[in-house]
């Protein structure tokens, strides 16, 4: 079980009763750590072990991802799914509007993939391609110039940010964004 924390690194015991051990974790001396994927979550698992009477602790630490990969949403079904969860969860989201031509929306992507793994996963962060997808989603989300990121809660279109200057500007005003609407 993994307990959700503002700090990176989390360490966390597990106490298990002896009929779990296997003849691994069982022998004598340490094995060292070895990694233990959990969805995106990177966690280390301690293999030295002691015994006390019927438990046994091991030592977990768990660190936040660097990124999130962002989701693409390819047509107006998908869009109307994610507007329907974050509704029901109570879950802004984050669409940023892009093109395949457009070399600042290429070069934001990544920046935002980062700027996502911060509000993980209390806010979700999309991607449409406006080549991609029909014309009637780009004229939903009201978008005439790229790249274009706004913010979605409950449904309903809150706020946005159209990001024609410097990544590391356009990444400060989305997290402004996101702190006010929140």
């Amino acid at each position: 079980m993994a307990i959700p924390a503002s700090n990176p690194c989390v360490l966390y015991r597990d106490f298990g009763h002896r009929e779990r051990q296997s003849a691994a974790s069982s022998a004598a001396g340490c094995g060292g750590w070895s990694p233990v994927t959990s969805g995106s979550l990177l966690t280390w698992r301690g293999v030295c072990r002691r015994r006390r009477g019927d438990l046994r602790a091991g030592a977990f630490w768990i660190a936040k991802p660097s990124s999130v990969e962002m989701e693409e949403i390819g047509g107006m079904e998908e869009m109307d799914e994610v507007l329907r969860r974050s509704k029901e969860l109570s879950q802004p989201v984050i669409i940023d509007w892009i093109a395949s031509w457009c070399r600042k929306c290429i070069y934001l992507k990544p920046k935002l993939e980062k700027l996502a793994a911060e509000f993980h996963p209390r806010i979700k962060f999309y991607f449409v391609d406006v080549n991609k997808v029909p014309q009637a989603l780009v004229k939903r989300g009201n978008v005439s110039k790229m790249p274009t990121i706004q913010l979605w809660k409950d449904g309903e279109w809150k706020a946005e940010i159209i990001g024609g200057h410097k990544a590391w500007l356009v990444i400060e005003e989305v997290r402004e964004m996101i702190q006010k609407n929140i």
